[in-house]
């Protein structure tokens, strides 16, 4: 009986785990996702960005332009918290603390030219960054609702 009561005591908890309730990214399946803005796959993840909020599925990003861009015209209440790829290591690093930058020459899935690395370190060892321009990730991150 008591193992009963501990069952149905630990339902909600699981039921909000199945849904992306965690504090971290949620792992990209570069097979099966389609970016929330433009429908594209994400199949690159040197360039993917995921929004994530407790309770809710991932919303997953094929350009960093197109988490920008679902950002400023999504009426979705928040809290999100958004995550950006290290374009060298493919690592999941919060949005709020990466290195950003925008750059001429590599060619982006939806043509934002916008990379982000986990720190910089690691841009400072990407060949990519060369020549890329500094972009505030607040940019990225200005919404309609919440995104930290």
């Amino acid at each position: 009986m008591r193992s009963t009561a501990f069952a149905f005591a630990l339902l909600p908890l699981l039921a909000l785990a199945a849904c992306g309730g965690g504090d971290g990214p949620a792992p990209l399946d570069t097979k099966n996702e389609a970016c929330a803005w433009c429908r594209m796959a994400v199949s690159d993840a040197r360039f993917a960005a995921q929004l994530t909020s407790p309770g809710r599925e991932p919303r997953f990003f094929d350009d960093l332009g197109c988490l920008r861009d679902w950002r400023k015209a999504s009426r979705e209440p928040g809290p999100w918290t958004a995550w950006a790829a290290d374009h060298r290591t493919r690592e999941w690093a919060r949005l709020a603390d990466a290195v950003v930058a925008r750059s001429a020459t590599v060619q982006t899935p939806m043509s934002s030219g916008l990379l982000s690395w986990a720190s910089a370190a690691s841009r400072a060892a990407d060949p990519d960054a060369q020549g890329a321009k500094d972009v505030p990730a607040s940019e990225l991150l200005r919404p309609a609702g919440g995104a930290k």
